[in-house]
């Protein structure tokens, strides 16, 4: 029989302080989003620009409840109603685990609307700044997904170099595929947008950043479902799909009608003067 890699047995508790126990999840969570804000205020001041580097700052609380209250209803709604119709304390568990990026997308557009609304900026350029660092979340998260020996890949064969026995699995050898998402979903999708961030013509054009983000999200996340297991709960759809897939076609065709729409509409000339001082 070919030698396999065997899982390191990572502890998913990063420290203990007394009763509180921080976790590599939770940490993901908070790296990702404090490195994105960081990113994001300098992204905000490039021409034209969509809002100060104070109101960046200002957007770190609400993104936060986005992600985390989005996420949770996201999972609860998508993966399993019947069990948290049964059980509804369940759904503050969060500690538990059980995040839906695709419900923390929803929540995020929301947190984006309304924190639009309240300081009158233009809510597609400022979300195509946004957008741009979303990839670094997903890459710590999909980290954290490996540390914890969570969300582990299909059957692979024994001769890939990289095929891994994962912690309550049946010992075969499988796809790390939270590594795959990692760099898809992370690095790369990341390095896109960042590329293209950094020509005016497109950050002109509101819109245009955050559809490539969709459908940039939208193909990785379909690659790489090839590779994970679906969840046991939910299984193979018709013609052997995942949920992941399911929820990620209207992603792609919300981004390429974000796109088109983007080259549609007028050129944004950015905030006022005064609302940039």
């Amino acid at each position: 029989m070919l030698p396999v890699l065997m899982f390191p047995q990572f502890d998913p508790v990063l420290v203990h302080l007394g009763p509180l126990a921080i976790r590599w999840y939770a940490l993901a969570y908070i790296a990702g989003i404090v490195i994105g804000i960081q990113i994001l205020k300098r992204l905000v001041t490039w021409r034209p620009r969509v809002a100060t580097p104070e109101l960046a700052d200002d957007f770190l609380v609400w993104v936060t409840l986005g992600v985390v209250i989005g996420g949770r209803m996201g999972y609860v709604l998508f993966y399993q109603p019947g069990s948290f119709l049964a059980h509804p304390a369940q759904i503050f568990a969060v500690w538990q685990g059980g995040m839906s990026f695709h419900g923390g997308a929803i929540g995020v557009i929301v947190a984006m609307l309304l924190f639009c609304r309240r300081y009158r900026l233009k809510f597609l350029a400022f979300a195509d700044r946004v957008t741009t660092i979303v990839p670094i979340g997903l890459g710590f998260g999909r980290i954290a997904n490996f540390i914890n020996g969570e969300l582990w890949g299909r059957y692979a064969d024994p001769r890939l170099p990289w095929a891994m026995v994962f912690p309550d699995t049946d010992g075969h050898p499988r796809h790390p595929s939270q590594i795959y998402e990692a760099l898809t979903e992370g690095l790369l999708l990341f390095l896109i947008l960042l590329l293209a961030s950094r020509r005016q013509e497109l950050r002109d054009r509101p819109g245009f950043l955050a559809g490539l983000f969709l459908v940039g999200y939208g193909c990785a996340r379909i690659f790489c479902e090839c590779f994970r297991e679906p969840d046991a709960f939910l299984g193979y759809f018709s013609f052997g799909v995942t949920m992941g897939q399911i929820l990620s076609i209207p992603m792609i065709l919300a981004g390429v009608l974000l796109m088109l729409h983007a080259f549609r509409a007028p050129v944004y000339a950015g905030l006022p003067i005064r609302e940039q001082e």
